[in-house]
């Protein structure tokens, strides 16, 4: 699976909420996360699937049989960098499923963002997961001492309810081409 961290700005706090989910995931013994942050992975100039960067990154993104995306609400959307990194790729995402772990400022929670990225994956033929993790008002989910999740129990309740789906999903589309290949 691969874990994309959809924010580059600074003070961020894409981070926190990818290295909690890291760990989850890891905690599994059916999951190996690879981890692609925006604000740390080059991203292509353009659309041309010969520019160089593209190239590099696209056999990461096409070994993973599935993806979460870990995406801040800006703007009742999602971030410019995110969107471009999905638009730069396009048979990367085709007939895999897609995971959400969203956060915002406000009681939304991302899940604005999160609707946006259904659409955007549904164009590339991947399959957006139903259920979602979500941080409404996400500085509420640090404790006193400045750990995130304040209440890991819950927030991993989700993660694992998100992540069973997930990899129900990537089974079975990895069954499914295997003996019919998935045309568009």
């Amino acid at each position: 699976m691969t874990l994309v961290v959809g924010s580059a700005r600074d003070g961020r706090l894409a981070p926190d909420v990818a290295a909690w989910f890291t760990r989850v995931a890891e905690a599994r013994d059916d999951l190996v996360v690879d981890v692609v942050d925006v604000a740390k992975t080059p991203l292509p100039a353009s659309l041309d699937p010969d520019d160089p960067v593209a190239r590099a990154l696209s056999p990461r993104l096409a070994a993973a049989e599935a993806f979460v995306v870990v995406v801040p609400e800006y703007n009742r959307s999602v971030p410019g960098t995110l969107k471009t990194l999905i638009d730069s790729f396009q048979a990367e995402w085709r007939a895999k499923p897609v995971g959400f772990v969203s956060y915002g400022l406000s009681m939304a929670g991302g899940v604005r963002a999160v609707e946006h990225l259904r659409q955007i994956f549904a164009e590339f033929h991947a399959v957006g997961m139903k259920d979602i993790v979500s941080f409404p008002r996400i500085l509420e989910h640090y404790d006193a001492d400045g750990r995130f999740p304040a209440d890991a129990e819950g927030a991993g309740g989700a993660a694992k309810l998100m992540l069973n789906q997930l990899l129900w999903w990537a089974r079975a589309l990895r069954e499914a081409k295997s003996v019919h290949p998935y045309e568009y």
